[in-house]
């Protein structure tokens, strides 16, 4: 869906923009479980979600075609940034000690470093054909809430973010790029609504959740009738935006590597990073044209993917969303405040995990002193300081090259940068954790 591959240079592979966005869940045998209603447990209708999301964006969530075309202003606006760029790591392979081609598709390239942006910009583009004029939502590391504040400064729509507080208070910088692009950030839980009160009442000292967060974020849209709701990752339609990043992977890795990729690991917290790189390569492996193995790797403090249950679950922590059939440690479930802010979330996005229970996705733990451990070794190898989310999908992969010996091709996504998380690579060098 993208033009031919031009090499510039043999370790830094590029495409064009892709032209539409890939849903998986077309291909898909067994269809993705439909979300329900918290009250009546009756698959949702557009009409329940109208109050939180924009009409192009609840088309999205249900659609049942492949390809779904990417509106030439979000293509513009993508075209700041992507493609990015899909890198041979040869560096981090002669550390390693392995035979194995590892190629890295990063996406630290984008204005505010990380992956996160490809959805932002779609849905602020979908919410001002409404007539959108605020947003709400919720992040945890900022790297999501940073994603639509840029957004909404390109669509004239207002942003409003509540922060997980353990982030919030550990990742100053995020904030202070939210306030740059005219976002609005709270900590989470906060005294500026109800969910947050009835938390604070209950546990005043708890370092927050991203549950938590979209509780708040939630309360105020659907009190709003000029604001709506932008969820950062899980739903189908955050899924479907990120997948510009697998498409163009798929691309890269064509030019150099025509028998395509052997394992594809990423992180995955709430899901669309991992499934946005992931899906496409699954469309290979559908069509024969290749047979990936595809690793998500989660935090060993939240591991809703090798540890939580399958079954339907709210995504937030007062119960305001839809029913999500999904991977999950429970609504109620708090995480440790681990350095990986954007993957301290108790559950798994619906199509990320329907393809864990099909086999054609498995889960791996990851300890935050493994991951930081591999984020050191990539940085000084490779050069790229990855965010604290990315190194567990490199700790993943590197773990796995040295049980696995033998000569394979390697796809790592490197979803955003650290450069404003280097206090949490400082703890790390002091020994802290």
């Amino acid at each position: 869906m993208s033009q031919h591959a031009e090499t510039a240079h043999p370790d830094l592979l590029t495409v064009g923009i892709p032209t539409h966005w890939y849903n998986l869940a077309a291909e898909l045998d067994a269809p993705i479980p439909p979300h329900l209603h918290p009250g009546t447990r009756e698959p949702v209708t557009p009409a329940d979600l109208a109050p939180l999301f924009a009409s192009g964006l609840i088309a999205q969530e249900v659609s049942t075609e492949a390809y779904i075309p990417i509106p030439e202003p979000v293509r513009e606006i993508y075209a700041m940034w992507r493609p990015a760029p899909l890198i041979r790591a040869r560096r981090f392979e002669q550390a390693l000690n392995t035979g194995a081609r590892i190629y890295v598709k990063y996406e630290g390239v984008s204005p505010v470093g990380s992956h996160k942006t490809n959805s932002a910009v779609a849905q602020a583009y979908y919410n001002s054909l409404d007539g959108v004029r605020k947003l709400t939502t919720e992040t945890g590391a900022g790297q999501w809430g940073s994603a639509l504040s840029f957004a909404g400064a390109q669509f004239g729509i207002d942003v409003e973010v509540w922060q997980v507080r353990a982030s919030y208070d550990s990742k100053p910088y995020r904030g202070y790029l939210m306030r740059t692009y005219g976002g609005t950030v709270h900590p989470s839980p906060s005294t500026l609504t109800e969910a947050g009160r009835a938390i604070l009442a209950k546990t005043p000292n708890t370092t927050g959740s991203l549950g938590m967060a979209v509780s708040e974020a939630v309360e105020v849209a659907a009190a709003d009738p000029d604001t709506r709701y932008a969820l950062g990752s899980v739903l189908n339609h955050v899924v479907l935006h990120q997948t510009v990043i697998g498409q163009e992977a798929v691309e890269q890795l064509a030019a150099v590597e025509p028998g395509g990729a052997d394992v594809v690991f990423g992180c995955a917290g709430g899901g669309s990073n991992l499934a946005g790189l992931a899906f496409p390569f699954l469309r290979e492996k559908i069509h024969g044209r290749s047979n990936p193995r595809v690793v998500a790797a989660e935090p060993s403090a939240c591991p809703s993917i090798t540890q939580g249950e399958y079954r339907y679950d709210h995504g937030d922590v007062a119960g305001l969303t839809p029913l999500l059939k999904m991977h999950t440690l429970g609504m109620d479930f708090v995480p440790d405040p681990i350095h990986a802010g954007g993957l301290r979330y108790h559950g798994m996005a619906p199509a990320l995990s329907h393809t864990v229970e099909l086999g054609l996705v498995q889960g791996v733990a990851i300890g935050q002193h493994e991951a930081f451990t591999a984020g050191i070794q990539f940085a000084r190898s490779q050069g790229i300081v990855p965010a604290p989310e990315a190194t567990h999908a490199i700790a993943a992969a590197a773990a796995h090259v040295a049980d696995d010996p033998t000569e394979q091709v390697v796809v790592i996504g490197l979803s955003g940068h650290g450069q404003l998380d280097l206090p949490a690579y400082a703890e790390f060098l002091d020994g802290n954790f």
